[in-house]
């Protein structure tokens, strides 16, 4: 299994082939429109993460080994790929990983400097979520 740094660095080659953000975005959509879907019974209120501007649904579970699983949802295109994206850093890690893992690839695609404030606060809440569940996870 490829490392978390390692995932992080194929993303920014991966941005590193658009020179306009305008292109990017449209990569983000794509990526959104790729995110396998949760479940309709999924989509509660528990489920949705505070902070974003958009409705934003994930869900965790933890297998045998410890590690987390993500499903995620959003009524926003954009915010599906910019989930879809951290669910791909994350998913099939433990909770020690998720919990230590520095998050350079956000900087190094530009993503802070290229979206709006609404956007970057609900990019910052996904990951405050996402290591909110490996907390949980990690403590029982």
């Amino acid at each position: 299994m490829k490392s978390i740094d390692d995932i992080q660095r194929e993303i920014i080659k991966e941005f590193a082939v658009y020179d306009e953000w305008l292109d990017k975005y449209e990569y983000l959509i794509d990526l959104g429109r790729d995110l396998p879907l949760i479940k309709e019974s999924d989509k509660t209120d528990a489920n949705l993460i505070e902070g974003c501007q958009s409705r934003v649904w994930l869900t965790c579970t933890r297998d045998e080994e410890g590690c987390l699983h993500f499903a995620a949802d959003s009524d926003a295109i954009i915010t599906k790929g910019l989930i879809s994206l951290l669910i791909r850093v994350f998913d099939g890690r433990s909770s020690e990983e998720i919990l230590n893992a520095g998050l350079f690839f956000i900087d190094s695609i530009g993503l802070k400097e290229n979206l709006s404030p609404t956007r970057a606060g609900g990019l910052a809440a996904m990951i405050k979520r996402i290591r909110a569940f490996a907390e949980e996870f990690r403590e029982g």
